[in-house]
């Protein structure tokens, strides 16, 4: 299902300045404890190890694995022909039973006020306010994510209180590196014409994948100003992880970000700059 506030959009269309699309995992919502967790339950449940946060981090720079029911099925087969095990590797729905599992919870309800699983350990890494403040700054909104829209929509609407905020999920697009839902939500917010007489599209994202999906799109488009910005995921701003913090940057860096924020919140300071700087490219 997609979310698209036309009223909202057109209203203020011949004044906005740029617009920031935005993951939302790892970058609005916290998923150490929840997603992740998800994922390192799965793996064990069917291969007998768990994978670090290190592990998860290292597959995830390789690019290609947004989808974390896709990269639960490639971290147990990899263990289990590494360590030459005689285990059956598992099919991807049985995969996705056991992450949804401990992910909602064992009700198979999609209703919020019965969820029992992971999903209730997120932690916000912004508030309503932020948004708010890129109103106030002429900036257009809304989020391409790999997560379901269930999950997309309880910590949009029901726990950053937006109304209808505009949203790519899972199912809706080819996922990431795939650029496809990134150029759609552009094109739904902007105008079905991309190029150079359209304002900056930035995309905030804390993978390899999110950094190639930028690229992936000026490759189609590219006359239209693409900003690629990246931030490491919260686990990684603990003081204990400052070099894996950093090295996991620099490979940001290396596929191809523009800009590193130390916190997403940044954007409320810089992003007035950083929009005119870039329109103002050739």
């Amino acid at each position: 299902m997609e979310y698209y506030p036309f009223k909202r959009i057109t209203e203020k269309s011949l004044k906005n300045i740029g617009l920031i699309l935005f993951d939302i995992d790892g970058v609005i919502r916290s998923v150490e404890n929840s997603y992740r967790l998800s994922l390192r339950k799965t793996v064990y449940k069917f291969s007998g190890w768990e994978p670090s946060y290190i592990d998860i981090d290292n597959a995830k720079n390789e690019g290609i694995w947004n989808n974390d029911w896709d990269l639960s099925l490639e971290l147990i087969k990899r263990h289990i022909k590494s360590k030459k095990l005689n285990l059956q590797i598992p099919n991807r729905k049985d995969i996705v039973k056991s992450f949804e599992g401990f992910y909602f919870g064992e009700s198979n309800n999609k209703d919020s006020l019965e969820w029992s699983g992971f999903i209730n350990n997120e932690e916000l890494l912004v508030d309503k306010e932020f948004f708010n403040i890129l109103d106030k700054k002429r900036i257009i909104w809304g989020f391409v994510s790999g997560a379901e829209f269930e999950s997309a929509i309880f910590v949009l609407e029901k726990r950053l209180k937006l109304t209808a905020p505009p949203l790519i999920a899972m199912g809706d697009a080819p996922d990431k590196p795939d650029p496809q839902g990134f150029i759609l939500l552009s094109k739904k917010l902007l105008g079905d014409k991309l190029g150079q007489s359209n304002i900056p599209i930035a995309y905030v994202g804390d993978t390899i994948a999110d950094v190639k999906t930028v690229i992936n799109a000026r490759k189609q488009i590219p006359t239209q100003k693409f900003i690629s910005i990246g931030v490491a995921p919260p686990h990684l701003h603990l003081k204990s992880r400052l070099k894996d913090r950093n090295s996991y940057e620099s490979n940001l860096r290396k596929a191809g970000a523009d800009l590193i924020l130390d916190s997403v919140n940044d954007l409320k300071k810089i992003c007035t700059d950083l929009f005119e700087r870039y329109q103002s490219l050739k």
